[in-house]
């Protein structure tokens, strides 16, 4: 079992950082201040190669795996914007990138997938509904046959980055459920134009990763031609998990990230501030351990997922890993920056430290992609052999 990385993963690594660090949490602030998407930064990163990492070679990707694609997000978290830029990976080299690669038409691929790899065209993906979150099967938009293709009628909610986005990844019944033999069959996906005539959005004003935005999304009567069908009618269930389980490997590497920054920021301050005579308040056990402990859990975390990523690489099932790294990636992330927080006092409020910033974007991914709850519930059934238990 070999830990160390090769020299092309240190290098990936290393040029990571370094367009990292050209986005510190200053400009993170102000993008978050602003409400404004990173165009800068994201730019920057399909410059420096690192978007279409995972991506073929043919199509202008550089033709890595999932363990390479963790370890750039990793360190791009950790320079300066917290979890919160993992989630430009989820909508461009996952939810465009994996499931044009891997389902998508030759035309799609030759036409597409380069323009992602440069930054020219962003994604985002249609699928939570109102009343279908956790349980993608009960999605009710309908994208009903219409000639050679569709028509399109349904509501998504809390889709994120639809302003900026070009396509949109859809997933819609072309079977309608009370028709379907089993839940599981009937389900399409469909990659179409954002800016589509019967396709609306609203923002949602909510509580952080304002670097991206989050939409209710309605579809009235919107055309779908025949070519924007992604992989087979009806059988886009077993597509859509193969795309939705390498986002919990991205989601784990930026909550990696936001832990590892946040840490840095308590122990430059706590070594900093004194308060009682001439020791720092880094030299207390009580700010001590509780870092300590975060940064075990992080550790913890991060091996885990990077084993979820090497499984993935290999064409193995790694789907317990990842949602087990998940589960302790995100509460140790948000639990390291409220405490981060913590050790600054009532600095810790203040916006210019930045922790509050990271503690805002990652409370989120306690819940989002998978809550807590399903992650254990997955757990249970699949590790543990105990029965279904909803």
């Amino acid at each position: 079992m070999d830990f160390s990385l090769s020299d092309e993963q240190k290098l990936v690594v290393e040029t990571a950082r370094k367009v990292g660090e050209r986005f510190d949490p200053t400009y993170w602030r102000q993008k978050d201040a602003a409400k404004e998407y990173p165009h800068e930064c994201w730019q920057a990163i399909c410059d420096a190669g690192l978007a279409g990492a995972m991506l073929p070679e043919e199509f202008g990707g550089s033709g890595l795996g999932m363990v390479e694609v963790a370890l750039i997000i990793e360190e791009l978290c950790a320079a300066g914007s917290g979890s919160t830029l993992a989630q430009i990976f989820m909508l461009n080299p996952i939810f465009g990138g994996v499931a044009i690669s891997r389902y998508g038409s030759p035309e799609m691929k030759r036409e597409w997938l380069p323009k992602l790899c440069t930054g020219e065209l962003k994604f985002c993906m249609g699928l939570t509904e109102p009343d279908a979150g956790s349980n993608a099967l009960e999605v009710r938009s309908v994208a009903r046959a219409d000639g050679n293709g569709w028509r399109l009628d349904g509501q998504k909610i809390w889709i994120t980055g639809v302003p900026q986005a070009d396509k949109m990844l859809v997933v819609a019944r072309t079977t309608p459920l009370d028709k379907s033999p089993k839940k599981t069959f009937g389900l399409s996906l469909f990659m179409i134009d954002v800016n589509r005539q019967g396709l609306t959005h609203n923002s949602i004003d909510k509580l952080g990763t304002n670097t991206l935005p989050s939409s209710s999304v309605f579809f009235d009567n919107v055309r779908i031609d025949p070519e924007e069908l992604i992989g087979t009618a009806d059988q886009g269930w077993g597509q859509l998990l193969d795309v939705l389980n390498t986002e919990r490997i991205v989601t784990t590497a930026g909550l990696t990230g936001t832990s590892r920054l946040s840490i840095k920021l308590a122990v430059e301050y706590a070594n900093n501030r004194k308060v009682f005579g001439d020791k720092a308040i880094g030299s207390y056990q009580a700010i001590q351990f509780p870092l300590s402990q975060g940064w075990a859990e992080m550790e913890a975390a991060r091996n885990l997922n990077l084993k979820a990523a090497w499984l993935c690489d290999q064409g193995l099932p790694f789907g317990s890993e990842s949602n087990a790294a998940k589960l302790i990636a995100s509460q140790a992330a948000s639990g390291l920056a409220e405490q981060a927080m913590q050790v600054m006092g009532g600095m810790g409020y203040s916006k210019e430290m930045h922790a509050e910033r990271l503690w805002r974007d990652a409370r989120l991914f306690r819940f989002a992609p998978i809550s807590e709850e399903m992650i254990l519930n997955y757990i249970a059934m699949s590790n543990l052999g105990l029965p279904r238990s909803y």
